[in-house]
């Protein structure tokens, strides 16, 4: 019988799995995932200022590209290069990194979960494992009890006839046409002639239309002369999250005895939708508490879910102001006064360690929304993150 079994082998629950047998080795993990591979089908990227020390450390044996020279964006009144350095970790690396890393007994992929409890999982196929403490990592789930918009997008890896000649990672390409929703294209060099290319949208639907992302993603290419050859693709919806009611939230998916984490207990930057950072922190905290006492990982994880909650409130209030005090096609607005700000602001906001006199600063001046639209979104109840 496993002493901690995860369930969900995503970036929160493959990082977890792998802090906790760092922490505490004298531990038996079993991380279950339901489809063949860790990670699913996805690219996480974040600056390397958003790790600590730790958390450096316990992404460092994963392949990954890496970039040095800083980072631009550009938006219609607007471009900057940025000093940070960059980095990007494929869904495909993580699934092999955590196959080389992990003992192997550790190891469960294509094993679906249809039942948890405090004393462990039962498995599609009937069987059921057992064990000491359970944690919930699966996917994040729409819910009437959380308010917001969404984050969608649809990327692709590239091959291009010649050199693209982008040598640097851009954020933020928001000099592109804004069709009802803030869009902005990102790009990430992955060779000379390798690009990944990413159409994103902050909007208030959760719908991805692909025929449409990727017949712009082939006209914002051929405006820059790029022949291309498609080699990989995936697409995504995330939820910016700028309400609700968080511990009602929990509440409706909590089994007893049962940690909630990762991106589904709320783990998530509410703004950017980003969730590596985070993720590595909270496994950090998880392992090390997992070492002293695995029974009490349930409040443990409550309690650092309700505080995290109560640490991000203010990016909620810049989501709220976002989706509705803005003109969905004024949305870019937003992004190009925030990016005329000192860096270090910037730098913290995406790590979510905004100090106060960031968050005062940010707010400071003229605003890019109206200023009865920004009141009465701040006074109303915000769009429920359903889907349908």
């Amino acid at each position: 019988m496993p002493d901690i079994a995860i369930i969900g082998g995503g970036l929160a629950g493959g990082l977890t799995a792998l802090a906790v047998t760092r922490s505490a080795p004298e531990l038996s993990v079993r991380l279950i995932e339901a489809g063949d591979s860790f990670g699913g089908n996805h690219r996480w990227s974040w600056f390397e200022g958003d790790l600590g020390p730790q958390e450096t450390a316990l992404l460092e044996p994963f392949d990954k590209t890496q970039w040095s020279g800083g980072n631009d964006v550009r938006f219609p009144a607007h471009e900057r290069r940025l000093a940070g350095n960059y980095r990007s970790l494929d869904s495909r690396d993580f699934d092999a990194g955590l196959r080389r890393l992990l003992p192997q007994e550790t190891i469960l992929t294509g094993s679906r979960v249809v039942g948890l409890d405090g004393q462990g999982v039962t498995l599609e196929s009937g069987e059921r494992i057992a064990a000491k403490a359970v944690i919930d990592c699966r996917d994040a789930v729409p819910s009437k009890h959380l308010e917001g918009g969404w984050q969608v997008f649809l990327g692709q890896h590239l091959r291009t006839a010649g050199p693209h000649g982008i040598d640097r990672p851009v954020i933020m390409d928001a000099a592109v046409g804004q069709p009802d929703a803030y869009r902005f294209v990102y790009l990430l060099p992955l060779g000379a002639d390798e690009i990944f290319v990413e159409d994103t949208y902050y909007t208030d639907s959760p719908v991805v239309d692909a025929a449409t992302l990727r017949d712009r993603i082939a006209k914002y290419c051929a405006q820059r002369g790029w022949q291309t050859e498609t080699l990989h693709e995936e697409t995504g919806v995330l939820p910016v999250i700028t309400g609700g009611d968080f511990s009602a939230y929990r509440a409706s998916l909590a089994i007893p005895g049962i940690a909630l984490a990762g991106a589904r207990g709320g783990f998530v930057h509410p703004l950017t939708s980003y969730t590596l950072p985070i993720a590595a922190e909270n496994a950090l905290a998880i392992g090390d508490a997992a070492a002293k006492d695995a029974a009490n990982l349930p409040d443990f994880v409550e309690e650092r879910a309700q505080a995290h909650w109560k640490r991000t409130a203010y990016y909620r209030l810049l989501g709220k102001m976002l989706f509705e005090a803005a003109e969905p096609a004024e949305r870019y607005r937003v992004f190009e006064r925030f990016y005329r700000l000192p860096e270090p602001l910037i730098s913290r906001f995406y790590a979510a360690r905004s100090t106060p006199l960031d968050k005062l600063r940010i707010l400071t001046g003229k605003p890019p929304v109206p200023v009865g639209r920004a009141i009465k979104a701040l006074l109303g109840k915000g769009a429920p993150l359903v889907q349908g």
